[in-house]
Formats: C-alpha cells, structure tokens, sequence
C-alpha cells in the first residue's frame, strides 16, 4: 500500500446467484451443488497405506528457517519408531548427507498416535533440487523438493493458496485441480482447518491419519505453510481434552522460533520475494498478548527493499459478506487493521467461509464512536450471501477451488481464482496487483 495504504482481502475455501451487479461488485452467476459433500470412504486409494513393515506414510514438508535454507520433514511409521534419520542429497550428486529428527507420540480420548517424526534440514543451497530418504531399517522410501530462490527484491515465485480442505470427494478434486494447474505453484499457503477430525465423534484422530496420507502427494514435494483453523482447537472437556490444537501441533511443526514467535500459531517467513506473516484468529489477539506484542515487534522489521510482497496469512476473514461466519473476525480486525494500513499490507488471504470472495482494497480505520464512520472505505491507507452486495466487495461466488499467485518482479503480481468444475487454466477470477510500497496505484482499471 502506498499513499491508497489499504489491503486486498481475499476469502478462499472449499465452497450462488445470476451475473448479478449490485450495490458492491459482482456476484457470479455460478452455482454449486447444493448437495452437502461426501466423505471419501476410509479404504479409499487416495488413503492408502505404502507397502512395506513400518513404512513411512503423512510425508510432509514445510519451511524450517526464516529465509527458505532449511525444510522441516515430518512423517510417521505405523509400527515402531524406527529411524529418525533424513538422508538427503543434491540433485546429480553422490554426496549423501544426514540429519538427525525426533520422534513423538501423543493420546486423544481413546486413541493413541503413532509414531510422529519431525527432522529439520539445514544449510540447504537456494534453488536447488533436492532428493530426500525417510524409513531406514525396513521400509525405504524417496521424495524430492526444491529450495526457493535466494531472498530478493525482484525474485518471481508462486505460491498455491488452499484452505479449508477436509478429506471429501471436492477436497480431492480441489488437490487435484491444483496439482494439474498449468501455472505449478511452487508452495502452498495454507489457510487453516486441515482434516476436520473434530466434526467426528470423540474428534476421531483416525482422520487426521487418513487426512496426512491424503495430501502426502502433495505435501512431500512441496512446502506447505500451515495456519491454524477453528477445527485445529479440538478443545474437548466433555471427553477429558482440555489442552487446545493438541493433535494438530504434534503432527505439524512450523518455523515459528525463527521469527521469535513464543507459539507455532503465529511466525513469520521470507520465501523469494515474500515476507509471509502467520496469525491466529484462536489464539489471544488483544493488546498485551503474546501474539499482539510479537506482531506489533515484527511488522517493523519487513524490509520492502528485500521482500517487496507483505503477505498475511489468517483463518477467519476480517471482511466477509456472506451470512456463513459473519463477523467472526471483526474483533481482530479492529485491533490489527491499522498496522496493516501503516506498514502497507499487501494482501491478507483467509479461508474459513467455504466459498470465495475478493474484496476492493479497503481498511476501515476510520471509525471511532463518536464519528461514525462504520464503513469501509476504498482506496484509503489505511449459498447465502449478505444483500446488497457490500461496496468493498468486488467478486464473490459460493465455489470450491484453489487460487494462485505469482510474483512478477517487485511492483507486479498476478492473483488468479480457480474453481473445481472448470478446467484446470480456467480462470473464474484474477486480477494484477500491484505492490504497494513500489507501485501504489489503483489496480482495479485493470481487474479481470
């Protein structure tokens, strides 16, 4: 954000109207199912087993540094603990290395975890393919990733946006659109609520199982970078679980240290061009918390010269318009908008609504209780959808899918809304942004 200093939101999930143009933007004219969708059976092939005594499976990976050297590789073996042991390797070379992880275990109610790896490699070489060996001692298997480019200011790199995934028949179209997309997102970003354990009964943990073995062919190939959802709390008294986000942060580790963050719920990492910044929209925002005073610390320290693109990552949308989750993030909006309008925010991308929505680049810092000044104001720094169409609302629709954006260089980036039912480079939305500390004009000449 410039001297407009205000910040695009966008609205992403798995989630009905005619070209309609109201009071706002444009409410599409496509319509989904009104089926509810459908669990994929648990002895689906997409949660398959590997062959093999102890062979790993969940196979994931993730940023393991601030600036994209490292690679946290985490994985399970079903029977023993086995080794904790990564071997890995550049691509065309003999030269074999290790590292060293450790193991968890954790119980839920009545079910017990297997065995949860989590090794950090470090020192890696920027851009670079690498190999990677897990389940020494019985059953061996082979991945491969590769590294980002070094930090800098004109850097091209894209990133995959997905959030709100789940383990249904959609939730597999939705990987599989994604991974057939001709753009090839290079990681993701995740925007929170992972396998929705938590809608079974007693949260059963089997589906966090099935959900790791699901995204494996995805996820062992390229980061993920994890924000936590309201279905990773599984906060549940009734059967003795009091300790919130228990399973999810013993199966999914997060760099969060590297940027001085004291929990895995909010962190920051820089990847190319990008300086990503994680929150928790269930975790305490207010002022004088953790997460307040760590935020309010790191903003300060984005250097635009380095990392042009300030990205935010969160769960709940500050802006949302449809009746599902209505101002769920209103609360964290107000504490936390004004900082994104001071240091030029480029875009906050949520999950949460299971359906799409893009927004103007609004803020609403305006307000004060005795102005009056309640809604959100353009180009100032600073199936059951709400009518009329807000104005700061510029495209929604009621779809599942994934999104994309590519960074160009430091002023230019190219955003792009996918849904499941088209085909896999079609696009339902997009739009040109344009950087708003190198480039702070108006985009929306030029939108769709």
């Amino acid at each position: 954000m410039g001297s407009f200093s205000t910040f695009v939101f966008l609205v992403l999930g798995l989630v009905l109207n005619g070209a309609v143009f109201c009071n706002g933007g444009k409410t599409s004219s496509y319509v989904r199912k009104v089926e509810k969708s459908v669990d994929m059976p648990l002895d689906s092939d997409t949660f398959k087993v590997p062959h093999g005594y102890n062979a790993p499976q969940q196979v994931h990976i993730t940023q393991g540094d601030h600036v994209g050297k490292g690679v946290i590789v985490s994985w399970v073996t079903p029977n023993e603990p086995g080794s904790n042991t990564v071997i890995y390797w550049r691509e065309n070379s003999k030269h074999k290395k290790k590292a060293k992880g450790k193991v968890y275990t954790y119980t839920y109610y009545n079910y017990t975890s297997a065995y949860i790896h989590h090794c950090t490699i470090k020192h890696l070489e920027f851009n670079t393919k690498y190999y990677y060996k897990v389940g020494f001692g019985y059953t061996v298997r082979k991945f491969w990733f590769v590294t980002p480019p070094a930090v800098g200011p004109d850097v091209p790199y894209t990133f995959g946006l997905i959030g709100d995934l789940g383990q249904t028949f959609d939730s597999n179209v939705t990987l599989t659109h994604y991974e057939l997309n001709p753009q090839k997102g290079q990681t993701i970003l995740y925007l929170g609520d992972l396998s929705y354990a938590d809608n079974y009964p007693n949260h059963d943990n089997v589906r966090w199982d099935t959900w790791g073995r699901f995204i494996e062919r995805s996820a062992a190939y390229q980061p993920w970078i994890w924000t936590a959802g309201n279905h990773e709390i599984d906060f549940a008294p009734e059967i003795g679980e009091t300790k919130p986000f228990k399973p999810f942060t013993h199966r999914y580790h997060v760099p969060y240290r590297a940027s001085n963050s004291t929990a895995p719920f909010w962190y920051s990492i820089k990847r190319a061009s990008a300086y990503i910044i994680v929150l928790s929209s269930y975790s305490a925002y207010g002022k004088y918390t953790p997460q307040y005073r760590w935020l309010q610390e790191e903003l300060p320290k984005v250097n635009r010269t380095e990392t042009p693109w300030l990205i935010v990552l969160v769960h709940s949308p500050w802006y949302n318009s449809y009746n599902y989750h209505y101002m769920e993030g209103e609360t964290m909006r107000v504490m936390y908008e004004s900082w994104f309008v001071q240091y030029k925010v480029d875009v906050v991308f949520a999950g949460h609504v299971h359906a799409y929505e893009r927004s103007e680049r609004v803020s609403n810092i305006a307000y004060n209780i005795t102005n009056g000044l309640s809604t959100p104001v353009k180009d100032q720094l600073a199936n059951n959808m709400t009518e009329p169409q807000p104005a700061y609302s510029v495209y929604r629709e009621a779809s599942f899918g994934h999104a994309v954006f590519s960074i160009k260089n430091r002023t230019h980036a190219y955003y792009s809304w996918h849904r499941n039912h088209d085909g896999y480079a079609v696009e339902a939305d997009s739009m040109w942004f344009f950087n708003r500390f190198w480039y702070p004009v108006d985009e929306y000449s030029s939108a769709h």
